[in-house]
C-alpha cells in the first residue's frame, strides 16, 4: 500500500552540494534516482546550490529523498529549510541531523549516557593538559564536523601536533584531539528501526581515511566481522543505541573500534568497543558500507531505498 500511494508522488533527490563530500553524494544521488526509477517512482535529481529554496519551488516535489553528506544536508540545515516550505524528507531531523555532524556535541551525549567514546581533548592546544586527559602518543586529530575521514591526521610525534591541529582547524573551522583506540574498526548500519550485520574494515593504509574508503583494493570488506558472537551482539546493540539516543530516522551508520586490552575473568583478551562517530546520512553508492551490509541479509539496494522512503511517507 505505502509503494502504491508512493508512486503517485513527485520524489526529488536531493545530492551534490559544496562539501568536500560532494563527489560522493553525487554519485550515492545518481544510483538512488536509477533504483526509484526502476521501481517506478516518478524522480527528479536535484544538483543543490545557493539556489536550492527556489530550485524547490520550481520542481514542486512532493517527498525529498537527501543524499547530501557534510555541510550542507547532513546537519540540519537542508532538513530545517524542508521542515519551512512543508516538503517530507528521509532521513533523520534537524536537530539529530546538527548533533551527528558536530563529533563533540555527539560524545558528549553519548558519555552521558554510557556509550564509551574514545578520550578527547576540545580546545588550542596544550600539551600538559592534552596528556592528562588523553594520555600518551599517538594521537588523532579530526575536524569537529566533517565526513568520509577527510582531514583525519594519526600523530605519531609530539612536534608535529600543534601545526596539524591549526592547519585542520583552519581547513574546517574547528578540530579537536583524540585518543588512538588501536583495534578492529567495524561499521553499524541502521536501516528502518533494525541493526544490520557488522562490517570489518581492513585498511592497507594507515588507517581507513578517505583515499582508502573510494579506492578500490585499499580495503578489504569483510562482512560480519570477525569478532565472538556475544561481542558482535553487544557491538550492534551499542550502534543501535547510538541510533536512538542521537535520535535519528530512517537509517545511519554507527562507525566504532573494538579493541583488546587487558584480560578478562576466563583469562581471555577483553574487548573494548567505542563510538567514534555516527553518519545520519551514508554512503549509498551499490558497495557503500550500509548497502553492503544489507546486501548481506539478501536485502536489494532497490529495497533498501523503497525502505528508507516508505519509513519517511509514514511520518508524513
Amino acid at each position: 500500500m505505502a509503494k502504491k500511494t508512493l508512486l503517485n508522488k513527485h520524489i526529488g533527490v536531493l545530492m551534490g552540494g559544496w562539501s568536500p563530500e560532494r563527489e560522493i553524494s553525487l554519485k550515492s544521488g545518481k544510483m538512488v534516482s536509477e533504483a526509484l526509477k526502476r521501481q517506478g517512482f516518478q524522480v527528479t535529481e536535484i544538483d543543490v546550490d545557493r539556489n536550492i529554496a527556489e530550485m524547490l519551488k520550481i520542481k514542486e516535489i512532493d517527498i525529498a529523498f537527501i543524499v547530501l553528506h557534510g555541510v550542507p544536508g547532513e546537519d540540519g540545515t537542508i532538513q530545517g529549510l524542508l521542515e519551512i516550505l512543508g516538503i517530507p524528507y528521509t532521513g533523520s531531523g534537524v536537530l539529530a541531523s546538527s548533533i551527528s555532524m558536530n563529533k563533540i556535541i555527539t560524545k558528549k551525549i553519548l558519555q552521558s549516557s554510557g556509550i564509551p567514546v574514545p578520550k578527547y581533548f576540545h580546545g588550542n592546544i596544550n600539551l600538559d593538559t592534552i596528556k592528562k586527559v588523553i594520555g600518551e602518543l599517538p594521537y588523532v586529530v579530526k575536524p569537529v564536523a566533517s565526513g568520509s575521514s577527510i582531514g583525519v591526521h594519526i600523530i605519531r610525534n609530539i612536534k608535529d601536533l600543534e601545526d596539524t591541529f591549526y592547519k585542520v582547524k583552519k581547513e574546517h573551522t574547528d578540530a579537536f584531539v583524540e585518543e588512538f583506540i588501536d583495534g578492529m574498526d567495524v561499521t553499524c548500519g541502521i536501516l528502518c528501526g533494525e541493526p544490520l550485520p557488522l562490517l570489518e574494515l581492513v585498511s592497507r593504509r594507515e588507517f581507513y581515511d578517505y583515499k582508502a574508503k573510494y579506492t578500490k583494493g585499499l580495503t578489504e570488506f569483510i562482512i560480519p566481522a570477525r569478532l565472538d558472537a556475544d561481542v558482535y551482539k553487544k557491538t550492534q546493540e551499542i550502534a543501535f543505541m547510538t541510533h536512538k539516543i542521537i535520535g535519528c530516522k530512517g537509517f545511519s551508520r554507527v562507525d566504532m573500534m573494538v579493541s583488546a586490552q587487558g584480560r578478562s575473568a576466563s583469562g581471555g583478551k577483553e574487548k573494548n568497543i567505542y563510538v567514534l562517530e555516527i553518519n545520519s546520512i551514508p554512503g549509498m553508492m551499490e558497495l557503500s558500507d550500509l548497502p553492503a551490509e544489507a546486501k548481506h541479509i539478501g536485502i536489494s539496494y532497490d529495497e533498501v531505498v523503497r525502505r528508507i522512503l516508505e519509513e519517511a511517507h509514514s511520518r508524513i
